[in-house]
Order: C-alpha cells, then structure tokens, then sequence
C-alpha cells in the first residue's frame, strides 16, 4: 500500500474491533449517550506518522457510524484516538475518505 493513499476495504478484525472497543467511550462522550452494540464491520487504513483507521461500525440492529481512528506508532505508546466520525450511516454506504 502507498504511504498517505487508502487501503482496500477488508473485514473487520480482533484487532480492528479491540481498537473501536477502546475508542467507544470517547465516541459515546462526544453523542452524549451511550450504545449497547459497537460492533466493527469492515475497515480501511491509511499509513501517515501512525495509522489512520476508517472503521464502519454497527450501533444498532438498522444503523451504522464510520469512525476515523489514529493509532500512534508504537513507540509513542499511546492508544488509538478517535479523530472524527460520520454518523446516519448505511450498512451499504462505502467507507471513504473524511
């Protein structure tokens, strides 16, 4: 994969639904409320200093939120962090670049 250009879209992983798993509680702070499912569907990535994680993510039975996660370089030893999201999804809407 190109340095700054976006992955194709893959299933979801361990390790991809561990990273929103950790940034739901800064994703229920920023909407105020909280969510019973949280569950990660597919993903991009986008190589920068770190990692940028576009993840679709299932919060209820009919809707979904694209989530934009950077996760440091490991020597940084920092955990992922929630940059922005896009919520009123579809399971069908394509995950791009935001």
């Amino acid at each position: 994969m190109m340095t700054g250009g976006l992955s194709e879209t893959k299933p979801a992983t361990p390790e991809v639904q561990c990273i929103v798993n950790e940034v739901k509680p800064q994703f229920e702070s920023r909407q105020n409320r909280t969510y019973d499912m949280f569950k990660a569907i597919v993903y991009r990535t986008q190589i920068v200093a770190g990692v940028n994680y576009f993840i679709k993510v299932q919060d209820s039975d009919h809707d979904y939120v694209h989530l934009r996660v950077f996760k440091s370089l490991p020597q940084e030893n920092q955990g992922p962090s929630l940059v922005s999201f896009q919520t009123g999804k579809t399971r069908d809407d394509p995950l791009t670049y935001f």
